[in-house]
């Protein structure tokens, strides 16, 4: 009821005096914010609701303090744990976890922001093998799951993990209409319905921002520590837009997330994805390798200016041409993960002695009596190669002729390398000509762990790269 008083006190002798107000559509809102406690628990809460001389008591027992990540996206996002690969063990390993507690949203969509969720899918939920070995596509997100226990492991205290996410749906259906607005995609072809019908819409999330407006704006309120995002699939068909509109999703739920919180969530909160894998060993299809790229707001490489305090985890060598959920849907999670994990400890903790990122290279040098090209990388980090494709080349100095489907692009060898450098062979006809190179330009361009160049340590892929020849920083035109 609006106006009512709400006490919570805590057995630790927190004492907050909050009232119920009015919020959206005249429905009673109630929130409390908590002061900073450290992390652990368990701790103990009573609220006391207060409506004109009734009261009525609520007890929440073992609550844990910690960070909390919210994990959402696609399908490979929703993939369970029953799922992966070795599945029993790590169903049973959950036992060890108690101090993990998991959160799932249920699926729903609307044409308007809820202040609330409508249905929830699996409530707070303490680790175990029930609540991670859930329902194939149910409950829990092996992404989510695996990030959280390896965080864990390294942090030591409480972690939160809320899965939002949906199969099969594009990015335009995660993001307010503003960003999409500032993109210039125009707005959904399915009618608007009115309000008795917006929630629960039958069929598949194909309208823009219905499901910003249904499973991200309800949590605006909650506080979190970042989040993490496996999606893409769905927009390879239409890759366009995607380095507008991700970068724009990203800075949008940063804002309304700090807004949300009233500044308790950092306003540029730590936000890791995965660079999406690969289907179909024998397609020859661009968009795989348009929306890897575009999912780095088309620099091959994050945290970028477009980008910052972002982390990703390369996945294209995680192939599972096997999968009985089809290739589009690997197996192997736990790698997603781990790579997840290493990108967060550098961003989202700052651990600053941790490898997370491929090789990049530092700088080019160029043998002409040779027709080679030799891709230096720091001498610090260390590579190995296990195999020599992967990098082609454009032989025309016109961007305009080395489109992602001209056939001016020539495959060009790793002849030679070194811990810190890997040399290519070109032909002598393409000498004279060639401006541009590409590495792993192909919708499925290696097979499992053994694309061309990886870090010695944490064995971490090159990512795919579209650039100049002779500047490796530098984005085209050249």
């Amino acid at each position: 009821t609006v106006s009512v008083t709400v006490n919570v006190s805590s057995a630790t002798g927190g004492f907050y005096s909050t009232n119920v107000y009015e919020g959206y559509g005249g429905r009673g809102v109630w929130k409390v914010t908590l002061q900073p406690m450290p992390a652990g628990g368990p701790h103990q809460f009573q609220g006391v609701h207060d409506n004109h001389g009734m009261l009525q008591w609520i007890l929440l027992k073992d609550v844990m303090f910690g960070d909390v990540w919210v994990c959402s996206g696609q399908s490979n996002m929703e993939f369970a744990v029953k799922q992966v690969f070795n599945a029993t063990e790590a169903i049973a390993e959950a036992a060890k976890y108690p101090n993990i507690r998991l959160f799932t949203a249920d699926l729903v969509q609307s044409d308007k922001p809820l202040y609330d969720l409508e249905m929830i899918l699996q409530p707070w939920s303490v680790a175990s093998p029930e609540s991670v070995g859930g329902p194939d596509w149910h409950y829990f997100s092996a992404v989510c799951w695996f990030f959280g226990r390896d965080l864990y492991n390294h942090l030591g205290y409480p972690i939160g993990l809320v899965v939002s996410s949906w199969s099969g749906t594009p990015i335009e259906a995660w993001s307010s209409p503003q960003v999409l607005e500032n993109c210039s995609i125009a707005r959904s072809s399915r009618e608007v319905l009115d309000d008795s019908q917006d929630v629960g819409l039958v069929g598949w999330p194909n309208g823009h921002s219905v499901l910003w407006n249904s499973m991200i704006h309800p949590f605006l309120n909650m506080t979190i520590t970042g989040a993490i995002w496996y999606q893409g699939e769905s927009n390879t068909g239409h890759s366009d837009t995607y380095s507008c509109t991700f970068p724009g999703m990203i800075d949008s739920w940063r804002k309304e997330w700090y807004m949300g919180t009233d500044g308790q969530t950092d306003r540029h909160f730590p936000f890791g994805f995965v660079q999406i894998s690969t289907e179909t060993p024998d397609k020859i299809l661009m968009g795989y390798p348009a929306i890897r790229w575009h999912q780095t707001a088309d620099y091959g490489y994050v945290p970028n200016p477009a980008m910052p305090n972002v982390f990703m985890a390369v996945a294209v060598d995680l192939g599972d041409p096997d999968s009985p959920y089809g290739s589009i849907h690997p197996r192997d999670k736990q790698d997603v993960a781990s790579r997840l994990v290493l990108g967060a400890r550098a961003i989202a903790y700052n651990d600053t002695e941790v490898t997370y990122q491929g090789p990049r290279p530092v700088s080019v040098t160029v043998v002409p009596e040779k027709w080679t090209v030799q891709r230096i990388y720091p001498r610090s980090l260390k590579i190995t190669v296990k195999s020599s494709d992967g990098f082609e080349v454009c032989c025309s100095p016109d961007l305009d002729k080395c489109s992602m489907t001209s056939s001016e692009w020539v495959a060009v060898p790793i002849v030679s390398s070194t811990s810190y450098s890997i040399t290519l062979q070109l032909q002598q006809n393409c000498w004279k000509d060639v401006t541009y190179i590409r590495y792993l330009w192909k919708q499925w361009p290696c097979d499992f762990k053994h694309c061309a160049v990886y870090s010695m340590q944490n064995n971490l892929p090159e990512a795919p790269f579209f650039g100049c020849m002779l500047e490796p920083d530098m984005k085209p035109p050249c």
